[in-house]
């Protein structure tokens, strides 16, 4: 599976010269699996992705088996791809699942904060400020344990309870995060309603607040079609760090409207078009969403995979 000469790279001014991608199919993608996928074929999925040239690579969740029993295996599969020499992050919701973590020898972890209160209720059983206050202890100690970490944030463009969101209560959460320590902040678009201005507006918020642009990823998922719109908003602004799926796997369990992730192969086409570098084999990346489609029996809803996938037959 190759894409050849295409894309044929035309840089576009004004955009970063590299992009870290941070893929997230192996953890948010499989735990919206209805079946349990088996812990060899996640491991072999991780190092597939790893072998695609993806050098952060979110392996799983030490949450409760009850809220997430897809990612129940936790402990046995960790072990099985630390060997890697990429950035493996892990969610953790609490203190017991960083010390578990912890426990495993990881180094990178991440919180799932809430930018609104009815998701914060929906996905945590905490008010907001609750999860807030949940998530300082547990950053606190992982800094003391040198890991790094990541705070996600979710509906920060629009909830299916509340609606629109206003900025400045994104932004509340946004700074909280950054002054419990986190390192790097990520910005969900977990319905996918997100538009391109919308995007700029609060990633310009975001840095008036004192946020640097360095410490921000952003998360779309592709519901209205807006993924890579919006993502090439986020570039345009500077940022370089971006969230996807491969093959397009995941959305979010406790959001009913929400629909697949930024597919990973998608993201990388409109890179590579852009002249702007990821260091991911496109091609390898392909075979490997097909490979996971085939052990999940159904085709990838990525676009590039479709394409890449049926020249090749």
């Amino acid at each position: 599976m190759s894409a050849g000469e295409l894309p044929m790279a035309v840089p576009a001014p004004d955009l970063p010269a590299r992009v870290r991608i941070h893929e997230v199919g192996a953890r948010d993608g499989l735990q919206n699996e209805q079946a349990a996928v088996p812990t060899g074929v996640k491991a072999e999925f991780i190092r597939r992705l790893a072998g695609a040239g993806l050098t952060t690579i979110e392996a799983t969740s030490f949450v409760h088996p009850r809220w997430v029993p897809q990612l129940a295996d936790a402990e046995q599969l960790f072990p099985q791809v630390a060997d890697l020499d990429v950035a493996l992050p892990v969610l953790v919701p609490n203190q017991r699942g960083l010390e578990r973590a912890l426990a495993l020898g990881a180094r990178r972890i991440a919180v799932f904060a809430s930018a609104t209160e009815s998701f914060a209720k929906a996905n945590l059983n905490r008010t907001l400020d609750e999860s807030l206050a949940v998530f300082e202890p547990v950053v606190r100690r992982a800094k003391d344990a040198g890991v790094h970490v990541r705070g996600y944030v979710s509906m920060c463009f629009g909830d299916p309870w509340e609606g629109a969101v206003p900025l400045p209560q994104v932004a509340r959460v946004c700074t909280a995060l950054r002054d419990m320590g986190c390192d790097e902040l990520s910005l969900g678009d977990t319905i996918g309603v997100a538009t391109p201005g919308h995007v700029r507006a609060l990633l310009s918020l975001l840095n008036e607040r004192g946020v640097p642009t360095p410490a921000i990823g952003v998360h779309f998922h592709d519901t209205y079609g807006q993924a890579l719109a919006n993502t090439l908003a986020a570039l345009q602004h500077g940022v370089t760090t971006v969230d996807a799926s491969a093959g397009g796997l995941g959305g979010c369990p406790y959001a009913r409207s929400a629909t697949g992730n930024l597919a990973t192969e998608d993201l990388v086409w409109m890179l590579h078009g852009l002249g702007v570098g990821t260091g991911v084999d496109l091609g390898r990346l392909t075979a490997t969403s097909v490979w996971m489609a085939e052990h999940l029996g159904r085709p990838s809803p990525s676009r590039t995979v479709r394409a890449l996938s049926h020249k090749d037959q």
